[in-house]
C-alpha cells in the first residue's frame, strides 16, 4: 500500500471527516472531489489524481467571486481600484495565509520532504482547489455563501488591504527612478526540483545584489526578491530610505 492510500485510509474515517467539516462548515457530498483537491503533485502526479485541475476551476471561480463582492462593496470605485483590490484579495501568499489559519496545513497531502516546496505558496493553491471541489459539489450560489462566510469577510479585511502595497517590483522601480538608480533583476539560477522549474531571482540595484527570491515562475520570484529587498532597504515609499546605517543611502 503506498503512502496516499495509507493516508487517506487513516483519514478517510470520522476524524478526517470531522475535521474537513471544521474547515467548510458543512458535510461535503462528494468527499472523493475533496481528497483530490487535499493532494498535491508532489506525491500524486497522475491529473487525475491531484489538485492542479482543481486549482485551476478554484482559480477562475474565486475570482468571480470575489470581483462580485468588490463590484456590490464598492459601487461608486472605477475598474482600477477594483482590479488592483482584486489582485490584493488574491494573490497567492495572501490565500495562503488564510489556508494555513483556516488549517488546511493539517489536511493536505505533500511530499514534507521536498525542500522546494517550503518556497511555495502550496496551500493557498490548495484553498483554490477546495473552492473548484465545493462549486462541483454544490454549485455557484451555496460556493459563493461560503467564499464569504469562511474567506472574505472573517479573512479579508478591507480597510487594510485598501492600503496594502503588494507590487514590490514598481515600488522598487519608482524609488531606484527617483534616485537615479539602476534597478534590474538577474536570473541567478534555475533547475527542476519534482519536474517542475525553480527559479532564483535576485534583485540588483547598481551591480549590487540587494536580495534573492525563490519560486516555480519568474514573475513570483522577482516580486519575492523585490518585497525582501524593499523590507531590508527601509523602503517606506518611492520617495524615502533608510538602511542600516541610517544615513537613507544604498
Amino acid at each position: 500500500m503506498d503512502f496516499f492510500n495509507h493516508f487517506f485510509k487513516k483519514h478517510a474515517g470520522s476524524t478526517f471527516k470531522k475535521e474537513l467539516r471544521n474547515i467548510l462548515g458543512f458535510k461535503p457530498g462528494n468527499i472523493s472531489l475533496y481528497k483530490t483537491a487535499l493532494t498535491h503533485r508532489s506525491v500524486r502526479e497522475g491529473a487525475d489524481e491531484n489538485n492542479e485541475r482543481l486549482e485551476y476551476l478554484g482559480d477562475a471561480v474565486l475570482s468571480a467571486m470575489v470581483a462580485d463582492y468588490l463590484f456590490k462593496r464598492y459601487p461608486y470605485k472605477e475598474e482600477g481600484f477594483l482590479t488592483e483590490m482584486r489582485s490584493k484579495m488574491v494573490n497567492r501568499q495572501q490565500l495562503n495565509e488564510i489556508a494555513v489559519r483556516m488549517g488546511l496545513k493539517k489536511v493536505t497531502l505533500y511530499n514534507k520532504m521536498d525542500g522546494s516546496l517550503k518556497v511555495s505558496q502550496i496551500f493557498g493553491n490548495t484553498l483554490e482547489a477546495l473552492v473548484g471541489a465545493v462549486y462541483l459539489d454544490f454549485g455557484y450560489k451555496k460556493t459563493a455563501k461560503w467564499v464569504l462566510d469562511y474567506i472574505i469577510l472573517p479573512h479579508m479585511f478591507m480597510d487594510d488591504l485598501e492600503n496594502l502595497e503588494i507590487n514590490h517590483k514598481n515600488k522598487l522601480y519608482g524609488w531606484a527612478n527617483k534616485n537615479g538608480k539602476i534597478l534590474e533583476f538577474e536570473t541567478l539560477d534555475e533547475k527542476l526540483e519534482n519536474g517542475r522549474r525553480l527559479f532564483t531571482v535576485a534583485a540588483v540595484i547598481d551591480g549590487q545584489n540587494i536580495a534573492q527570491g525563490k519560486a516555480f515562475n519568474k514573475k513570483d520570484a522577482s516580486q519575492i526578491a523585490a518585497q525582501s529587498a524593499v523590507e531590508k532597504l527601509g523602503i517606506v515609499n518611492a520617495d524615502s530610505i533608510v538602511d542600516e546605517t541610517g544615513d537613507g543611502k544604498l
